[in-house]
């Protein structure tokens, strides 16, 4: 009987599964290094060690790759997310099922959890060349940030809104709540956009694990600070 030789050569599907990953990742570099105008296919293939033909063959053009590279990104970051979505969006539900409102108490105790998901995620080498993929679009947006932006963006800030407004007792739709909610974002992406900055200013060499509890920390303090009493907080 021939010896089943599957882990040192895996079926044609799960090779070309394994390339396609490799393309992946290697364009969510290169595209964000240099943009979609700026990165050539060459760059792209060489950067996953494929030949040319691997674009046409696996995305149809570099136009597809790049739209690709968007959706892969979506899976990445709802990888680390999706669980806590998808947990918080039952209990809001159930709430709004039995009509009932989001108490000021449990909706910073879910602000919380978002903004520390949030700033371990984004402090964390993975994202790095999400970052810069994500920065190019929010400059120049395409079809690319549309998907990102429906498929993960939105849905994250829609219950941050939600939870932003319970705390306040404002509308989440009302324009006050919106742009909380954004401060609140952008508190901490900070951490990820402005990361060379940040390193300098703290004194750090990096982001270890003792600086992120310290920034999940802040978090913490960012989501229960929100709508308090002036001459207490922010």
């Amino acid at each position: 009987m021939t010896p089943n030789n599957d882990s040192q050569n895996p079926p044609t599907s799960a090779r070309a599964e394994i390339a396609r990953q490799k393309m992946l990742t290697a364009a969510l570099d290169v595209f964000g290094r240099y943009g979609f105008d700026g990165a050539s296919t060459r760059q792209l293939t060489e950067a996953a060690g494929v030949n040319l033909q691997a674009i046409p063959y696996y995305f149809g053009s570099k136009e597809g790759l790049y739209i690709a590279t968007a959706e892969y990104l979506m899976t990445r970051i709802d990888a680390h997310v999706s669980g806590m979505r998808t947990r918080i969006g039952a209990h809001l539900m159930a709430l709004d099922a039995a009509g009932e409102p989001l108490g000021e108490a449990q909706a910073r105790a879910f602000l919380t959890e978002v903004l520390q998901t949030m700033v371990t995620l984004f402090v964390a080498k993975e994202s790095e060349p999400w970052a810069r993929f994500l920065i190019r679009e929010q400059m120049e947006p395409t079809e690319a940030f549309r998907r990102v932006y429906q498929g993960i963006m939105r849905p994250m800030i829609e219950m941050g809104r939600r939870l932003v407004g319970a705390i306040l007792r404002e509308d989440p739709a009302s324009e006050h709540v919106r742009l909380r909610t954004f401060n609140l974002v952008g508190s901490i992406l900070i951490f990820r956009f402005a990361h060379a900055s940040v390193l300098a200013q703290m004194e750090w060499e990096t982001f270890g694990p003792e600086q992120v509890e310290i920034l999940r920390r802040l978090a913490a303090e960012l989501a229960e600070v929100i709508g308090q009493p002036k001459g207490g907080a922010a």
